[in-house]
């Protein structure tokens, strides 16, 4: 994906080149609010950078930008007063976090499937386990509430385990520490 910066200031198709060069990627130029949205509606960006003095004069203008920005991170940055070298760190820097955050919403997901499946494991060990104790049951009704007691262990066993991403995390920090 590429990079959408949105200014007219003279000479931003210039600094755009070496945004582009420094990052390893496209930078698409448009002018105003018309060709912004034109360029939104054709493709997917990483970020979009705005120049602020757009976004202070036509707030209208920076509003619907960002609306159809989609999954792009929208940065306001003064061009005026920002070399290349300050839209690269701001751009990086916005990337980075968005990077860590889906990482960490990722985690947090993981973790409360992994929860609500040891609940809902744990519940068909122990109701399987009652159904089976609870005695005068047709003996091919216990064989398959065996089985399904079987795999909830089974399953079990497999939740409680430590995960294999857990395990290269674990050795990732000892060897950095080593």
């Amino acid at each position: 994906m590429s990079i959408l910066m949105v200014t007219g200031v003279e000479g931003a198709r210039n600094c755009a080149a070496a945004v582009g060069a420094q990052l390893g990627t496209e930078v698409e130029m448009a002018e105003g609010r018309r060709s912004a949205l034109a360029l939104l509606r054709r493709g997917e960006f990483q970020a979009i950078v705005i120049d602020e003095t757009l976004a202070e004069c036509d707030p209208a203008a920076c509003d619907a930008i960002c609306e159809q920005a989609g999954l792009a991170i929208p940065l306001q940055i003064n061009f005026a007063l920002a070399g290349a070298a300050r839209l690269v760190r701001e751009i990086r820097s916005a990337l980075y976090r968005r990077e860590r955050e889906q990482m960490l919403a990722r985690r947090a997901a993981s973790t409360a499937i992994e929860a609500e499946l040891k609940s809902t494991v744990a519940g068909l060990l122990l109701n399987s386990e009652l159904a089976l104790n609870g005695g005068n049951l047709p003996p091919q009704v216990a064989e398959r509430l065996r089985v399904v007691a079987d795999l909830a262990g089974s399953l079990r066993s497999q939740l409680n385990a430590p995960s294999a991403q857990a395990v290269v995390r674990t050795g990732q920090r000892g060897s950095a520490a080593a």
